[in-house]
């Protein structure tokens, strides 16, 4: 993948190894951990470098600090990205020109902003029109922008202007003019469906309109309307070359396919064309450049593959499939996620400016990836190889993977994105890993369509993998394999997924015994389909060892008396001790019970019949249930009345003669106790209803009578944790944790089963606001303490 396993082994001083069928990923990881150690403490080529160290600080702090680690790699990344920078802009900086100010100054330009379009079939209309998600450019707070429509119908076009209130004209009823079921034109209100839309695009009749222009201003961005001066300069782009490669065919994780786009050449304006063939021509020059500096060539191709990699980052930001972020004003990466999903508006960024995705930002996150690598590390070695028939080395050594996630990510057809920039630039340096006109797809380990009798095919191959992990493998330390694959996202018979069925299958299969699961954070919070969708929040780490060649059988009745027996205190380590995410904890909990599993030789029923891991993890949900349900007998009987009147009504409303028959199961009565003395529910008209998280801001006041029950207190800190304003979230929870009294702990319990009840019923916002309040439990305690 990224690299990030050996890079992680090399920083805690081991020798990493690693291995890839990816050359996209195999050249990443060789910058990481292969290329540095070779010119570890060694001083920049450039002249203007002093071969003495490093020169920091000023005046009387002034310092020199001997080159160490990557730093003269780093500076030469620098140094000479900065001359491919200023070359290129003497080469193609007239194709992006200032912005001219209505008080007649000029400012830099950041980016244009674009919107697709397609005509519109009505007969009497036949406008180009433009296919836009939102018609606000920014939401910054007091320098809110939008684009306003202006329709030309003798022209059958629609132009843009922008101002700084919400558009009257045209579309004062409709905030997009695009979305998942269908388009609506603009000058005629018609609707059109999306494949009418994908028709025009295939005949090749779908353009592009400028819609607004955002520029450089003093301490904020400026949103211009575009002129016919900017159009014009735009259309004289001409790039001296392309890449011809052409897209698969079965790349179903790339949706422009559907619209014609069958090049990938396609992804992007004839303008980026210019700016990357220009970048990627002059790499040639950089390289001649440093041999004249007195570099060798083997720091020449170490040097140029960072600048390569700095090309690849500019592709990935410089995309008809780069999108504008309208709330932090800035240009955002094609690879938001691991897809590359059809983008309507788009935004093209300057790579001279010096804001949002420019040149020489790549140069330097390049640069500084460099600064922060370790100073003294074993020289690391990444290789291109099938895991399935090649492990590259022996004598026992610790093995960590990331293995692929069915067919959850098109890794190959999406790595060609930035193979067809890079192979042109490194074939030279790494023929090897360049040799193929694309990235290897027949070797490759996932259940792509494209394969016959794909689920069985890459079943084989995981199987095949670990076997051969579990004949290579240390004796005396784990194996470990991280998997982020979430549960649920494919059911069968409405309980599992097929990979990780898939993955437990294949280790069991291979001889491993599964010993351990550690939840550990890996994903970044920031990415764009975070906890919000529901996204696993933490990888799982299955810690393996081979399991021994006389190791017992058991009956499905001992499997399951050891589940009831060993689970309940792991669960209870993992929620109180490690306070995983209740997100997190099925994922966790398929380790701990296939672990016993995983123990045996092999699990059969009375009647002889294997036990399977489907139906392991099937007893492993039922054994999470149970201890969920163990935590709700620990809470208050108001709690516990609501908790089931919830689950029996799923809106939280119902009959009030039934609620007042389990009230009084509990010794309860709907209008005194549940009603007046805990305001936990409104009863009417012969109605019952629960408040809602929504119900509990901070106008309805603390209860009555304290210590409140944990019912209310876990609403009133769920209402904090989705609030978002800074004098709420963790604080204002412990707020309300100091009249939970001994009840406190009890809240967290409960959230967790109401995350775990509104997640069955994809109730995302309830689900992540509950899941929110448990994650931060040992920092609501901490300030309420204080």
């Amino acid at each position: 993948g990224g690299g990030s396993i050996p890079l992680e082994a090399q920083r805690l001083g081991l020798r990493a190894i690693g291995s890839d069928l990816n050359p996209v990923a195999v050249l990443i990881t060789k910058a990481l951990i292969e290329l540095p150690p070779q010119f570890a403490n060694r001083p920049p080529v450039n002249p203007d470098a002093d071969p003495m160290g490093l020169a920091v600080g000023k005046g009387k702090r002034a310092r020199q600090i001997p080159w160490r680690g990557a730093a003269g790699l780093a500076a030469d990344v620098r140094y000479y990205g900065r001359q491919m920078r200023e070359m290129a802009y003497a080469k193609i900086g007239h194709l992006y020109p200032q912005a001219q100010l209505p008080d007649g100054g000029a400012a830099t330009v950041i980016a244009w902003l674009w919107a697709r379009t397609v005509p519109c079939p009505n007969p009497a209309c036949g406008v180009a029109m433009p296919l836009m998600t939102t018609f606000q450019a920014s939401k910054k707070r007091g320098n809110e922008h939008w684009m306003w429509p202006e329709v030309d119908r003798d022209a059958k076009t629609v132009s843009f202007t922008v101002h700084n209130r919400r558009p009257t004209q045209n579309v004062a009823a409709v905030d997009r003019t695009v979305t998942r079921n269908g388009a609506v034109c603009i000058a005629c209100q018609g609707a059109v469906t999306l494949e009418y839309v994908r028709q025009q695009a295939r005949a090749g009749s779908m353009g592009e309109v400028m819609t607004a222009v955002v520029a450089e201003g003093d301490r904020k961005r400026l949103f211009l309307s575009p002129t016919p001066e900017i159009k014009k300069i735009v259309s004289r782009a001409a790039p001296e070359w392309r890449p011809q490669q052409r897209m698969p065919a079965t790349a179903y994780k790339v949706s422009g396919r559907g619209y014609g786009i069958t090049h990938w050449h396609q992804l992007f304006t004839e303008r980026q064309l210019a700016a990357l063939s220009t970048f990627s021509d002059l790499l040639s020059d950089a390289k001649t450049q440093m041999h004249k500096d007195g570099a060798d060539g083997k720091y020449i191709s170490a040097v140029s593959t960072y600048l390569a990699l700095a090309i690849g980052r500019v592709a990935d930001s410089s995309s008809m499939f780069a999108t504008w972020q309208n709330m932090g004003d800035k240009v955002a990466h094609v690879f938001a996620r691991q897809a590359i999903p059809m983008v309507w508006d788009f935004a093209e960024a300057n790579p001279f400016s010096s804001s949002s995705q420019n040149w020489m930002g790549q140069i330097e996150w390049v640069s500084k990836v460099l600064d922060y690598l370790p100073n003294e590390v074993n020289e690391g070695l990444s290789r291109q190889a099938d895991a399935a028939t090649t492990l590259h080395v022996d004598n026992g050594p610790v093995i960590v993977t990331d293995p692929p996630y069915y067919d959850n990510i098109s890794y190959a057809e999406l790595s060609d994105f930035f193979y067809v920039w890079l192979r042109p630039l490194l074939r030279d340096a790494y023929p090897d890993l360049f040799a193929g006109i694309l990235v290897p797809t027949q070797e490759e380990m996932i259940a792509a369509p494209r394969f016959d009798d794909a689920e069985a095919r890459f079943e084989s191959l995981l199987r095949q993998s670990l076997r051969l992990i579990r004949e290579r493998c240390s004796p005396e330390f784990p194996s470990s394999i991280f998997y982020a694959y979430k549960q649920h996202e494919q059911e069968r018979d409405g309980v599992t997924s097929t990979g990780w069925e898939t993955m437990l299958t294949a280790l069991i299969d291979a001889g491993f015994q599964i010993v351990g699961t550690w939840p550990m954070r890996t994903e970044r919070s920031g990415r764009s389909n975070a906890l919000a969708a529901n996204a696993l929040a933490s990888s799982v780490i299955l810690v393996c060892r081979p399991r021994p060649d006389d190791a017992p059988t058991a009956s499905r009745g001992d499997f399951g008396s050891a589940l009831e027996r060993e689970m309940p205190p792991q669960l209870d380590q993992l929620t109180r001790e490690t306070h995983i995410a209740p997100v997190d904890l099925r994922q966790a909990a398929i380790g701990l019970g296939m672990a016993v599993y995983s123990r045996y030789q092999s699990v059969a029923t009375l009647a002889g019949e294997p036990v399977t891991v489907r139906q392991a993890l099937m007893a492993i949900n039922d054994a999470v249930d149970a201890y969920l349900r163990e935590q709700a007998g620990e809470l208050d009987s108001e709690s516990r009345f609501c908790l089931d009147w919830l689950r029996e009504y799923p809106g939280g409303r119902g009959d009030y003669g039934t609620a007042e028959n389990l009230a009084r199961a509990y010794g309860l009565s709907v209008d005194h106790r549940l009603e007046q003395t805990h305001r936990l529910l409104a009863a009417s008209q012969g109605q019952v209803t629960l408040y809602d998280i929504d119900d509990y801001d901070d106008g309805r006041g603390y209860p009555a009578r304290e210590p409140a029950t944990a019912w209310e207190c876990c609403l009133r800190m769920a209402w904090q944790m989705q609030a978002g304003d800074d004098r709420r979230g963790v604080a204002g929870c412990a707020e309300v944790a100091r009249i939970a009294g001994d009840r406190r702990d009890s809240v967290e319990r409960l959230a967790r089963i109401l995350y775990d009840i509104y997640n069955g019923r994809n109730d995302s916002p309830r689900a992540v606001a509950f899941n929110n309040v448990a994650t931060a439990w040992p920092e609501i305690t901490r300030a309420a303490a204080r």
